[in-house]
Order: structure tokens, then sequence, then C-alpha cells
């Protein structure tokens, strides 16, 4: 099956990096002109670079997904460099894992409000598209209980819940909204990149948790990803699709 986007203009929050840039680029690579935003100028200005040499629009902006005054401008100026928006990706995470105020804050901040407040400011450019589609990614921390990570694991909960609830909410406008859960997923400079070498026991633990033998890649989550922003998904909302290569059945 060929995914065709040509012609639609979409946005990935926290584009730069790991399962973020993969989708940029899964997404530039089916045809559609990409926005992607990021705290770091660095990463962004690189992947914004991927995105044009796969021959689509780009653009990058910077912004901290924690400051909710800075997400309305991001958008709309995304909106106004690519003409519009039919796509909007929200990935990024605070990680919050200790079970204290400022970790609960961090999760809650970037996890659940920043993925409710792009929505909120990218809705009217898709109504007035005709329609579209909103996808959020979560994690296999939302279904199970977790020492290591409370916050992002009741955050990622959240964001399940909150799909189903957006998808029946923007059916009637034509907005379809799923959500993905990653399992664990390794990249170069990414949390499980680093606790190979920091945790390894708990590296290890995670690898041996999964019946196929290795952590994922973010292409994987991508390729998902594109698939659920694409027409050839236009009967599926408000569903969670679990990317883990069986981790979950571990």
């Amino acid at each position: 099956m060929q995914i065709e986007l040509k012609g639609k203009r979409a946005i990935v929050m926290g584009g730069s990096k790991g399962i973020g840039r993969s989708i940029a680029l899964g997404l530039a690579g089916a045809g559609a002109a990409v926005s992607i935003c990021a705290r770091g100028r660095t990463a962004l200005d690189a992947t914004v670079g991927e995105i044009e040499a796969r021959g689509v629009a780009a653009h990058g902006g910077e912004c901290d997904l924690a400051d909710r005054a800075a997400i309305p401008p991001y958008v709309a100026a995304a909106a106004q460099a690519l003409g519009g928006i039919d796509i909007l990706v929200n990935n990024a995470s605070g990680f919050g894992t200790a079970d204290d105020e400022a970790d609960w804050a961090k999760s809650l901040d970037i996890d659940l409000m920043a993925t409710v407040r792009a929505s909120h400011a990218a809705i009217p450019h898709m109504e007035k598209a005709g329609g579209g589609a909103i996808l959020n990614i979560s994690s296999i921390s939302g279904y199970r209980a977790s020492a290591r990570s409370a916050p992002y694991a009741a955050v990622k909960a959240a964001v399940i819940n909150y799909t189903m609830s957006q998808a029946l909410m923007l059916a009637p406008k034509r907005i379809r909204v799923n959500a993905i859960a990653p399992g664990s997923i390794e990249f170069p400079g990414g949390i499980w990149d680093r606790r190979k070498t920091s945790q390894p026991q708990l590296y290890n633990a995670i690898l041996d948790s999964i019946p196929s033998g290795r952590l994922g890649h973010p292409e994987e989550v991508a390729n998902v990803a594109v698939f659920l922003c694409s027409p050839a998904a236009s009967w599926v909302t408000g569903q969670t699709l679990i990317v883990d290569g069986g981790q979950m059945l571990g």
C-alpha cells in the first residue's frame, strides 16, 4: 500500500529528535509539508534541513511546550508558513519520573496540557481545511502501574483517555484523533541509549521482557504514525495502537 500525503500540511510538536524526528521525516517522505518545533535550535535546524531534502516545504520554530503562551504563536506561524494545517502530531514529553511536585508539573504541562493546547490552536485551521487528523503519542506505560515513573505513566494514561474524548468531540468536524503507545524505543542520545551504560541492569531487564529480542526503532513508530495520519486510516478514530514488539505480552 502506497501512502500519499502530497498537498497535506503537518505539524509535529517536539519534532527534532527521536520519535518526533522520524515521524516528521516519514510525513515528509509521503509528500506532506512539515513544520516542527523544539527548544534547541541546532537539532531543530538540522531536522528542518532533512525535511527539505525530501522535496517538500519545511518550517521550524523554537517553542518551549511547557510554556502555555508559546504554543498558539508557534502553531499560527506554522499554519502561515505551510498555508494551513491538516495534521497535528503531539509528540513531546517531559519524562517526569520522580513522584514529586516538579516531575508531576513537568509531565502535566508537557505530555498532557501541551497536547490540549496545541490541539486547541490547530483545530480551527483543520476546520477551515474541511477536516484533518490529530495523532497523540502516549506510551505502554499508560496501561500499567509504574514504580519507576509514576507521573509519566499516569499522564500517558490520561493522553489515551483524552484521545478517545477528542475523537468523540471532533468527529462531526471530520477530524480524526488517534494515539500510538510505543514500547521502549532506542536511538542515539535517547533515554534507552543512555541507560544502556548508566543503568545496564534496567536496560537488560527491559530487553529480556521484549519477545522480539530487541528494543524498537523510531522509524517503526513513524511508519504507524504516517498510516494513522493518512487517508488510508479514514475509518480509524479514537484508537490507541500499541507499537512495542510484543513488550506488553512479556
